[in-house]
């Protein structure tokens, strides 16, 4: 989906990849990521938002929580991260960044509240009275107040199956009052998701139905709190610099960027905007079957953000293979379990085992089992490998310089 823009806009980004690769740097399986265009975008993003008066808390789960990128995103000027669950939170705080919002999408199981506490992160998000009566009673033990986001819906609201949740509308004010009376916890503001979603159709990302419940939810909170009340509204989905204006002119003051700081939102596939490429999804040639090449899988997960299309990828046994010709690939079925892909090169095309295997999807780390890699350096022809983690965070030994 993405390979085009990728080879277009960040080739050294490519050819360094593939050169690491063949040196016995980087394992098959592994989500690379350029650093260096990571902070860089994130610095273009941040500085529009923060011009906007928006809030940028990065997602971490695409990236596979790995410590390089954490520090790179940092460097680019993010006000903190979104941790989809608590395998994210933990490296997020280990590695000394700021946990911005915790329990969306996800909400905290009552056996980890008390560590999510210990947290402490800037917002929590709360989904039902159930849920606020746990972080209280984990909050108030450390004797301080939490700052608390209300995930708010309404009749024809849009959710993704199986993301549904939150207080409906005409329960916002007894829950918001519910929230303010429990111990140590405070009423902050109101979330949904996804607030913004691309339109295949018109090619445009438009806001979602979800926007107006968020509308009318501050309204309701004003009602509750007073006029003048300061809401947050968090409102993430389909996050990159072109939205910032359209979000911040719905009355957004957080944004929740993930794909938007590797370029690969789905408008990112259609039209060139400010972010270059800086990820991709790196393996190589297993062995050939009756002359069909197979490349190990384990990372083969394709967001299904998009309609099902055509899988083609770049067959590489050096660098100067990066011009070639894509080769088709048969996505793995999800039905099944991705121990190989199958690949199909013109019958004179020369494969070797080995042989590098580039693919640009819209990676989503923290649901496969593949490493994640950061290298830097690659746009100035020196590229290193920064270090080699699994999804969790943790380093993996054995590559890299």
């Amino acid at each position: 989906m993405f390979l085009r823009s990728l080879v277009g806009r960040n080739r050294p980004f490519v050819e360094a990849s593939v050169r690491l690769h063949q040196a016995g740097r980087i394992p098959p399986n592994a989500y690379v990521i350029d650093l260096d265009a990571l902070e860089a975008n994130t610095r273009h993003l941040t500085a529009e938002a923060h011009r906007l008066g928006l809030k940028v808390y990065a997602m971490s789960k695409q990236l596979g929580r790995a410590a390089a990128a954490l520090d790179a995103i940092t460097a680019g000027g993010a006000d903190g991260y979104v941790a989809v669950d608590m395998d994210c939170a933990r490296p997020i705080v280990a590695g000394g960044h700021k946990l911005g919002n915790l329990g969306h999408l996800v909400q905290i199981a009552r056996s980890e509240t008390a560590e999510a506490a210990r947290l402490s992160p800037e917002y929590w998000t709360i989904f039902s009275r159930s849920k606020a009566i746990d972080a209280s009673r984990a909050v108030a033990r450390q004797g301080r107040t939490q700052q608390v986001l209300l995930r708010v819906w309404n009749d024809g609201d849009i959710f993704y199956p199986g993301h549904e949740g939150g207080f409906n509308l005409d329960e916002l004010p007894a829950a918001i009052e519910f929230v303010d009376g429990l111990d140590g916890l405070h009423f902050a503001g109101l979330t949904t998701f996804p607030a913004l979603l691309y339109d295949a159709a018109t090619g445009k990302v438009a806001t979602t139905p979800n926007v107006d419940t968020l509308a009318r939810g501050v309204e309701t909170a004003r009602s509750v709190l007073g006029a003048g009340s300061e809401i947050e509204v968090n409102a993430p989905g389909t996050t990159s610099t072109t939205v910032l204006e359209l979000l911040a002119g719905v009355g957004a003051t957080q944004v929740e960027p993930g794909h938007g700081l590797t370029g690969t939102t789905p408008l990112h596939a259609v039209e060139e905007l400010p972010e270059q490429p800086a990820v991709l999804y790196l393996t190589e040639i297993a062995h050939v079957h009756q002359g069909v090449p197979l490349c190990f899988g384990g990372g083969f997960y394709v967001d299904p953000v998009f309609d099902p299309y055509d899988a083609q990828v770049l067959l590489a046994a050096g660098p100067e293979d990066v011009s070639s010709d894509p080769v088709p690939l048969d996505m793995p079925n999800p039905a099944g379990i991705d121990y190989y892909a199958r690949l199909h090169p013109p019958g004179n095309r020369s494969v070797t085992e080995g042989d590098t295997v580039i693919c640009a999807f819209r990676v989503q780390a923290f649901v496969t089992r593949a490493k994640v890699v950061g290298i830097s350096g690659a746009a100035s022809g020196s590229p290193s490998v920064a270090g080699v983690w699994n999804v969790l965070g943790e380093p993996v030994p054995g590559f890299g310089e």
